[in-house]
């Protein structure tokens, strides 16, 4: 097949991008190149993936270009510079699989294609951009979970795909030593009280760290530096670390990453939101690392409840974590990365694109 991928703008795709769009974009694109399809990738120009052809849109992502008077405009005329590069482009493929941000940009072009147009969406659920894409008919918008699929109203979801994890780069561990991981995005949203929002729940993770008297490592990207100093900050110990810099996007390697995973007795997923998957959470498991998560979202559908982690009622709070953490060490770690191995691969994710493509084609 010939498959033409729109990537995201927003950063370029590499085997060293951690954001969780660009991974899946990158080993989607690896893994249907080494079936011997023909596959292009629309996005930035130093944008690489072995087996790929790159076509770019722009020369660099929106985060690594110097900031312009005006940023959305910017981000909107490299955006529809690359749906009329799709357009002039689509003869020579036989389907267009859209990945990009945000994610209902290539359904504006919908009524110009002649190939079927498949849409994974990656953002968060809302009633507006449910609204939105039930005006496009002719996509095929694919949810990341069967939980995030019911959320859907008014859009028509086509099928769903689970994404895939890397299993040779996120290895095994089964020794584990004695710390709890969390991993998130510090955003800047703010309730109408301006208190931060904290959708991915590093406050739960600081409060389970201090009330159990356990070791905790934090990390991740920081969209408003004020969050970091004003609720993760002043908890900072020997017992509570953040690793890493206080930035915009992730500043450790991703190897790093894979050692904070693969060395932690449990990786906490205490998010505030219904998440359309939680990658992290499948690679934790994939380097034998249980996980102690609210049951918000994707949670349940990737997390056996008492033999891959626990899934805790968001109502019990921090109460039910601590439950959680107390039978942590009955957990199989191998039983973990088995799990993964049964339904959350890589080549699983490729396995089903490729089926879904063949339904279009």
């Amino acid at each position: 097949m010939r498959v033409l991928l729109l990537a995201t703008l927003k950063r370029r795709i590499g085997p060293d991008i951690f954001a969780s769009r660009s991974r899946i974009i990158y080993e989607l694109a690896e893994g249907l190149a080494k079936r011997e399809h023909s596959v292009s990738l629309l996005g930035t120009g130093d944008s690489y993936v072995p087996g790929v052809e790159v076509i770019p849109v722009i020369e660099k992502g929106w985060v690594d270009l110097p900031s312009p008077e005006n940023e959305f405009i910017r981000d909107v005329a490299s955006l529809q510079k690359m749906g009329e590069m799709l357009i002039s482009l689509q003869d020579k493929f036989d389907l267009v699989h859209n990945h990009a941000y945000p994610d209902p940009f290539a359904s504006v072009y919908e009524g110009k294609l002649q190939i079927p147009l498949v849409t994974t969406l990656h953002a968060l659920y809302s009633d507006y951009l449910d609204e939105l894409l039930s005006f496009y008919p002719k996509t095929n918008f694919i949810a990341l979970s069967q939980g995030y699929k019911k959320l859907y109203k008014k859009a028509k979801i086509y099928s769903v795909v689970y994404n895939g994890v890397n299993t040779k780069a996120y290895k095994y561990q089964g020794k584990k030593k004695d710390y709890l991981f969390w991993l998130g995005r510090l955003a800047r949203g703010r309730g109408a009280d301006r208190k931060f929002l904290d959708q991915k729940g590093v406050r739960w993770a600081i409060e389970l760290a201090e009330s159990s008297g356990t070791q905790l490592y934090l990390a991740g990207p920081c969209e408003d530096p004020l969050f970091f100093e004003e609720e993760v900050k002043p908890h900072i110990s020997e017992k509570i670390q953040w690793v890493g810099d206080i930035s915009s996007e992730q500043s450790l390697p991703v190897e790093k990453i894979i050692s904070l995973m693969q060395g932690a007795k449990a990786f906490l997923m205490t998010v505030n939101q219904d998440e359309p998957f939680g990658l992290v959470m499948a690679e934790a498991m994939a380097c034998g690392t249980p996980v102690i998560a609210f049951n918000r979202g994707a949670v349940s559908e990737i997390v056996i409840d008492g033999k891959t982690g626990f899934v805790v009622d968001p109502q019990e709070g921090v109460e039910g974590l601590k439950k959680a953490l107390e039978k942590i060490d009955n957990i199989e770690r191998s039983a973990c990365r088995k799990h993964i191995e049964e339904n959350f691969t890589v080549d699983k994710m490729v396995d089903n694109y490729e089926k879904l493509y063949k339904q279009l084609i």
